[in-house]
Order: C-alpha cells, then sequence, then structure tokens
C-alpha cells in the first residue's frame, strides 16, 4: 500500500509549520523569560513554549536559541552582579565622604569650643584678680541704679497694665451700647 505523494507533501507541509510555530513560540517564551530574568530551563521553556522537552531536544534550532538565551542570561546575571557590587561600592564611598565631612565639621566645632572656653578662662581670671574699693564703689553704685530702674519698670508695668484693663472695660461697654442703640434703631424701624 502507498501512500501518494500529495498527501505525504501535505503531512510534511503540516510538520513543517508545526515546527515553525513551536520554534517561534519557544523564542517568544526565551525572549519573555529573558526580560523577567527568570531562570531559563528546558522544563520551563517546554511548559510556556507549550511544546514537549523531545522537540526541544529533537530541533537542533531549538536547541541552539535556548543555548544562546542561557548565554545571554549568564552574561546579564554577571553585570547585574557587576552593577550591584558597583552600587554597593558607590554607597560605600559616598558614606566614607559623608563621614570626612562630618569629621572635619566636628574639628571645626572643637577648635571653635576650646576657643570660647579659652576665652571664658581669660573672663574668669579677669574676675578673680583682686579688687580694689574704686571698683567696688563703682559696682555697688551700678548696682543700686539698675535696681532703681528696675523698680521703675515695675511700676510703669503696673501702671499700664491697669490703664489696658481700663481700656478694655471702655471698650467693652462701648460695645455694648453700640449693640443696646443699633437694637432700639432696629425696633423703631419696626415700628
Amino acid at each position: 500500500m502507498t501512500v501518494p505523494a500529495a498527501r505525504t507533501a501535505n503531512a510534511l507541509e503540516a510538520r513543517r509549520r508545526r515546527t515553525e510555530a513551536g520554534l517561534e513560540r519557544v523564542q517568544a517564551t526565551l525572549e519573555e523569560l529573558l526580560r523577567k530574568r527568570q531562570t531559563i530551563t528546558v522544563a520551563a521553556v517546554a511548559r510556556h513554549a507549550d511544546v514537549s522537552r523531545t522537540f526541544l531536544y529533537e530541533h537542533a534550532e531549538a536547541r541552539s536559541l535556548i543555548e544562546e538565551a542561557v548565554s545571554r542570561a549568564a552574561g546579564r546575571r554577571v553585570q547585574d552582579r557587576q552593577a550591584a557590587h558597583e552600587a554597593i561600592e558607590a554607597s560605600w564611598r559616598e558614606r566614607a565622604l559623608n563621614a570626612e565631612e562630618a569629621l572635619k565639621a566636628a574639628q571645626d566645632e572643637i577648635l571653635a569650643q576650646r576657643e570660647q572656653i579659652g576665652e571664658l578662662l581669660g573672663q574668669i581670671r579677669d574676675l578673680q584678680t583682686p579688687w580694689n574699693e574704686q571698683d567696688i564703689v563703682r559696682i555697688t553704685t551700678e548696682n543700686s541704679t539698675l535696681t532703681r530702674r528696675a523698680r521703675r519698670a515695675e511700676a510703669e508695668v503696673k501702671s499700664l497694665t491697669g490703664k489696658l484693663s481700663a481700656a478694655r472695660d471702655n471698650v467693652r461697654f462701648a460695645d455694648k451700647r453700640i449693640a443696646d442703640l443699633e437694637a432700639q434703631l432696629i425696633e423703631q424701624e419696626r415700628s
């Protein structure tokens, strides 16, 4: 029994189309796996491309596509690790620069504080010198003058507080009187 040549040709053409369609799905699947950075295995490609593992092993083009994708993925992983390493290194470099700036600021602050301590120690030494009679009289006079001024200021504050309170009372009374007069005007307009 012989199979007509036309049927054989049709069967071979159908098989060729299925193979091309399968290879296209494999290519699309590999691109998607690469794009999503997922692991590329024969089982994963077969599952996603809806082809059998046998199909992938039997067709040299499918094997070469997978090998190429695995190679590209490995290259990407190396690049990703390199980029991560560079990012970490840059982070440490920036931290080191920040630490240097903080150290310089701390040293400047310490220097400023030392200068201030020196000035204050000088003032303490000045205060510890023995005072003569004129200095004591002058300081006592200035103290009594300042005390009198403070008492006058307190009395003035009390006086101004009283005036302010009286002014507020007057304003409240005037507001109440205005409100009463407005109410009377409204009643007169109604009648």
